[in-house]
């Protein structure tokens, strides 16, 4: 009996130790700048001109790209996912640029060449430079910028746009939370008691005004398709839903020229919306 109880008492020491080290450094779950930090290519590898650009958001510096189009129809800024840098996502400013807008890709604080260490609040403030950048340097008005946001970018999406009502909102690949897929990911932990790290999208999505493109594969191996209806679900009218095809990280729109075609029929009505957008850069 005291054998047993004694497995009992190290069972639960060992549990509650996990549980302290979850909370204590949860970011190290969340966010992996160290994973490809380095700089592969640079948007001249597909053609594009580019300008770089460095913002400073409160105490760090965020090192980005502007690539800017011919008789651009407006702006779209990228904010990418929780691995990688802005040198993995030259498809998306290629994708973009063929659709006529000019792109804003800036990687948040602690990731590829940006000072700092990552947190929510932090992206957050990122996310608000990179809008002010568009905003009072590049002087695109809010009607005229389309915020793009890829898994964890997304999170940062559905935040900026409430704060700065944009053309519209695409959401790829995005989680209605993060303490809700985390509590798919670790079923035997109480994620919901021990997130410090939320990113309401789905509590967000239905606040904001803009029409949203929500894109979501069935084979997402990271982040669930039932993610992507419930955003959609969640979502206010006008909204779209797009259908991928692949993992999380195969799955991507710039994949399959329809895909494309959808996102530009998406942004076409979206433009229609608002005033026609006249000055090139």
């Amino acid at each position: 009996m005291r054998s047993v109880l004694n497995i009992l008492i190290s069972a639960v020491t060992v549990y509650a130790v996990v549980l302290l080290l979850v909370f204590l450094f949860q970011s190290r779950l969340v966010y992996f700048p160290e994973v490809g930090r380095a700089l592969v290519a640079t948007p001249r590898a597909a053609g594009l001109d580019f300008e770089e650009v460095r913002l400073t958001a409160d105490d760090a510096t965020l090192h980005g790209w502007w690539v800017p189009a011919n008789a651009a129809r407006g702006a779209v800024l990228i904010l990418h996912g929780n691995a990688g840098n802005i040198s993995h996502r030259l498809e998306y400013l290629t994708m973009f640029n063929r659709l006529g807008y000019a792109t804003l890709i800036v990687d948040y604080r602690g990731y590829g060449r940006s000072s700092g260490t990552p947190s929510e609040d932090g992206t957050y403030r990122d996310g608000e430079a990179a809008w002010r950048h568009l905003t009072e340097i590049r002087k695109f008005a809010p009607r005229d910028i389309v915020v793009f946001g890829e898994s964890l970018g997304g999170g940062v999406a559905t935040w900026l746009a409430l704060q700065h009502p944009p053309r519209a909102l695409v959401l790829a690949s995005t989680f209605t939370s993060a303490p809700d897929l985390g509590a798919q990911v670790y079923p035997w932990l109480p994620v919901r008691w021990l997130a410090r790290i939320e990113y309401g999208n789905r509590a967000r999505i239905g606040q904001i005004a803009a029409p949203v493109l929500i894109a979501h594969s069935k084979g997402d191996d990271i982040v669930p398709f039932s993610h992507g209806q419930a955003l959609f679900d969640a979502a206010r009218e006008p909204r779209q839903f797009l259908e991928l095809r692949g993992g999380h990280n195969d799955g991507f729109i710039f994949m399959r020229e329809e895909w494309v075609r959808e996102v530009g029929a998406f942004l076409d009505r979206a433009e229609q919306r608002t005033q026609p957008f006249q000055k090139a850069r």
